[in-house]
């Protein structure tokens, strides 16, 4: 009896009141550093940056739970492939009883140039099949997100072959300072309503 009541007072304790950044991108080693995953590379950030360790995999992602600045924090990279990225979201926020509000969804974006952050509270999918997956789960585009450019392809290259490509060296620069400045962005957050942040980053 003692043991069945420890375990639902540890789950009432891991549940609500909690922030979740997401960070989209596809898994495995392939698809470490893509255009595609730039998403995954701010979570990693983060992770360093909050010293919360992405240290649990169920639920449809990989993800840490901590502390940082008073506030409690998941940290998720969902490991459904990215046109499925919506499914992993909605698991983790309906099991952990996270309300929309508290979401900061984190992507890349065809349609601004490398290394330039934009903040939106809602919006259209724009084409990016994790975005348009998301939205199909939620039923509303009214949703936090930070979108990072990546500027679209060149000389005829497929978008598919673009965005699992690598960046070039000479973009390396502006896309470590796109990763700074929207972790800079998450953890503002933490601390100001997602309205402000937004008008903050957005100059």
């Amino acid at each position: 009896m003692l043991r069945k009541v420890f375990k639902r007072f540890s789950k009432q304790e891991e549940v609500g009141n909690m922030k979740l950044i997401v960070g989209l991108g596809n898994p495995g080693r392939e698809y470490e550093q893509t255009r595609h995953n730039i998403g995954f590379e701010v979570i990693d950030e983060l992770s360093e940056r909050f010293g919360i360790p992405l240290n649990q995999s169920k639920l449809k992602g990989f993800y840490g739970i901590g502390f940082y600045k008073g506030e409690k924090i998941l940290l998720l990279k969902p490991l459904t492939y990215m046109n499925l990225s919506g499914e992993a979201i909605r698991a983790i926020m309906d099991y952990y009883q996270i309300d929309q509000d508290d979401l900061l969804v984190i992507y890349d974006d065809l349609d601004l140039p490398v290394g330039k952050i934009r903040l939106r509270q809602k919006g259209s999918a724009g084409g990016h099949n994790g975005i348009k997956s998301t939205i199909a789960h939620f039923g509303t585009q009214q949703f936090n997100r930070i979108r990072i450019g990546i500027d679209r392809p060149m000389g005829g290259m497929s978008v598919p072959d673009y965005v699992l490509g690598r960046f070039k060296k000479e973009e390396q620069a502006a896309v470590f300072e796109a990763i700074k400045k929207s972790a800079d962005a998450c953890e503002t957050w933490l601390d100001k309503p997602f309205l402000q942040v937004m008008n903050e980053f957005n100059q």
